[in-house]
């Protein structure tokens, strides 16, 4: 297997359900609170595809569960992803959040920025946004944008945030590979 190293961060700057605090945005990009109102159509992701997005929307569009910053091994026979329950040291699991978003990239030199000419969503988690979108199909009852409720995600029971565990306390990947992700 080869280890498909670290993990893809988050995909995330500002969401779109709120304005966001700029005194926030350095490395706690908090989802808004319950209830506040889109600056936006709230339906963007049905009129537009991920290319047509404006980056407002397109960070919108991560849920927050983390699953992206998980380890994953893929099998070079054929080619199928397994994930972890490794999280990447830059994931502050309980937040599913990235504690260094601006930064990941540089901090993490193989942590892949979606927006910037990525076009493979498969290994991507099922549940995801970006890998739904780009598969024609729509976002979750779960999902922040539908919801209305960052807390969604992790009440539905689809964020890393009950299982992760930090790459520090791990020596091989394969002892913590999980099948029951997707």
């Amino acid at each position: 297997m080869v280890e498909l190293e670290p993990p893809l961060c988050q995909q995330r700057i500002a969401p779109v359900i709120a304005l966001y605090d700029e005194a926030h945005l350095n490395d706690s990009r908090n989802f808004p609170q319950d209830g506040a109102k889109s600056q936006l159509n709230k339906a963007f992701w049905r009129e537009k595809t991920l290319a047509q997005m404006s980056e407002q929307e397109w960070e919108s569009l991560c849920d927050g569960c983390g699953k992206c910053c998980l380890y994953k091994l893929e099998d070079e026979d054929t080619g199928e992803i397994l994930y972890t329950g490794v999280a990447c040291k830059l994931l502050d699991i309980e937040r599913c959040r990235c504690t260094h978003y601006r930064q990941r990239c540089d901090l993490v030199p193989e942590c892949l920025d979606l927006r910037r000419g990525f076009d493979q969503f498969r290994w991507l988690p099922a549940t995801c946004a970006y890998r739904l979108l780009a598969q024609g199909e729509d976002l979750r009852a779960w999902h922040p944008l539908i919801s209305g409720r960052a807390e969604s995600v992790h009440e539905a029971g689809v964020s890393v945030r009950s299982f992760a565990i930090p790459e520090s306390q791990v020596k091989d990947l394969t002892d913590h590979v999980i099948e029951w992700l997707d």
